[in-house]
């Protein structure tokens, strides 16, 4: 609902923040601006955001205001400018409602007045979202009649670019690296890899390579009955008494909260930062896990985004000079940090013996994708005559990284798929499956036409071969196309068959070797 607000001419907005399904405050937000104008009727103060509040059960504006800007892409991230173009905003915070302020982090969101829309069918942990808004922050070109704002892109914080993809049902998170050396995909998963040895909890992350630049790729630890609450919005909520330091406070606010392991979660926090020479644990890249629904506070969160390390934008001759490592968030040093740690007896160093052999596979394995996304490349490439064939994708649950040549395997899927649309009725069914199995990623394409003969599948991967039996020219025959997906599959240390499908039709397989991935549970 819009309306004219009455203390002056400016458009507002008018909402209702939502907790899931809880009425929270009634909210005006300023058209142009995006910002919160006026709070309205109090519905429940305590599902409040945390850190908005005043001692006299009312909500700061000022406060709830910063944290609706913080809810929105920094104005300072790599391409906003351009993307905020495209898309036809003038400033990040107008995206928010476009998507009603929805998030992967937590569970809030605003929602028209005199609407009658429920969080089950809008939040994005259950409902699929657009990817135009990612796309466009990645740099992809995007027909700006045609974009979709319903994404929680619109939600991400930090200044390096990032998007959520939906990956085998999964809510997972890329993010890219900075020039020059775009290293911090790396780093998060070397962090990962130290923090398994010394049994951190932690989120686990993986490295990934589009277009030829490397991105991080994580699950969502959050579902969709937790939220993540930042060390700083704890602070904003319980004020720091001038005699404590931030450390110690956070640490009583913790414990008053029922975090009763804060302290060891902290000790292992201080000393992972230590070993790779964090530069970037401010307060809000740690904090706490706790349930939307009750309010109850559940643990520590698991330890993220540690990719600011590692010497990530410096020289290799700057990189062991201590005065030019940036330490947060308690200490300006990390040796004057690491005095903070109460216990040193948890580490287990012999864990960390030879790992600088695997820290090399990580760096080696730049060439892994997603095999999903090399499907949905190929199959916006299919031919249009596809739409007259019902195609369809199974995957197993799990994210399914392949060290492959993404353009090359999206050519072999193309090729295989379009041998089926053109060599089964109008109406067949064309089904793409994946799954990992014996370390290695298994691909089929399957069909439900009148299949192949035993002889023509002896040679079927022949060059020029054609199921006539006869030479056949390129621009008819698929034999080059085959022979071509042959030769590819071939090259990347997999095989390439082909089978009768059950009852009828043809099943293209091929294997590829996998990465190493592992998720967060």
């Amino acid at each position: 609902m819009i309306n004219e607000n009455k203390l002056g001419r400016s458009v507002v907005m008018n909402y209702t923040l939502m907790h899931k399904n809880i009425k929270v405050a009634d909210l005006s937000l300023d058209e142009e601006t995006g910002s919160i104008v006026e709070i309205g009727e109090i519905y429940n103060f305590a599902h409040l955001p945390i850190g908005t509040t005043k001692d006299d059960l009312s909500a700061d504006r000022a406060l709830l205001n910063k944290w609706w800007t913080d809810r929105s892409i920094p104005a300072s991230r790599s391409g906003v400018r351009d993307a905020l173009e495209i898309l036809r905003v003038s400033t990040p915070k107008l995206l928010l409602a476009k998507c009603y302020g929805l998030s992967l982090s937590d569970q809030y969101w605003v929602k028209p007045i005199n609407s009658d829309l429920e969080w089950e069918v809008v939040n994005f942990f259950d409902n699929d979202f657009s990817e135009d808004v990612g796309d466009i922050l990645f740099g992809k070109a995007k027909d700006s009649e045609n974009i979709s704002l319903n994404s929680p892109d619109n939600t991400s914080d930090g200044c390096l670019k990032k998007r959520w993809k939906i990956i085998n049902q999964k809510r997972c998170l890329l993010k890219a690296g900075s020039l020059p050396y775009e290293q911090q995909p790396f780093n998060e998963a070397i962090a990962s890899l130290i923090m398994d040895k010394l049994n951190i909890d932690h989120v686990s992350y993986s490295v990934m390579v589009d277009d030829e630049k490397p991105y991080s790729v994580c699950e969502d630890f959050i579902s969709r009955d937790t939220e993540l609450v930042t060390a700083w919005k704890i602070l904003q909520r319980y004020p720091k008494p001038n005699h404590l330091s931030v450390y110690q406070h956070y640490i009583d606010c913790c414990k008053s909260l029922g975090i009763d392991d804060i302290v060891d979660k902290i000790n292992q926090m201080i000393v992972v930062d230590f070993i790779i020479a964090n530069e970037d644990r401010h307060l809000n890249n740690f904090g706490l896990v706790r349930n939307a629904n009750t309010l109850e506070w559940i643990d520590v969160a698991p330890i993220f985004d540690s990719g600011s390390s590692l010497g990530y934008d410096k020289v290799t001759p700057n990189m062991d000079k201590q005065s030019l490592i940036v330490c947060k968030p308690f200490k300006k040093t990390y040796f004057e940090q690491l005095k903070l740690v109460t216990s040193f007896d948890w580490i287990d160093f012999d864990a960390l013996k030879n790992i600088d052999n695997e820290i090399l596979g990580i760096l080696n394995d730049a060439d892994e994708n997603l095999i999903d996304d090399a499907i949905t490349g190929a199959l916006h490439h299919i031919n249009r005559n596809s739409v007259e064939h019902h195609i369809s994708v199974e995957n197993q649950e799990e994210i399914l990284l392949v060290k492959m040549d993404a353009k090359l395997i999206v050519q072999v899927i193309i090729n295989i798929v379009d041998n089926a649309i053109k060599y089964t009725p109008k109406g067949s069914h064309i089904v793409i499956k994946t799954k990992k199995q014996n370390g290695k990623a298994v691909i089929s394409i399957a069909d439900d036409g009148e299949g192949i003969s035993c002889e023509a599948k002896e040679r079927v991967f022949d060059m020029f071969y054609s199921g006539a039996n006869k030479i056949a020219d390129s621009r008819r025959s698929l034999g080059l196309g085959l022979s071509l997906c042959k030769s590819i599959i071939t090259a990347h240390g997999g095989e390439i068959s082909v089978s009768d499908n059950t009852p009828h039709g043809t099943v293209f397989t091929f294997t590829l070797p996998v990465g190493e991935v592992q998720l967060h549970e």
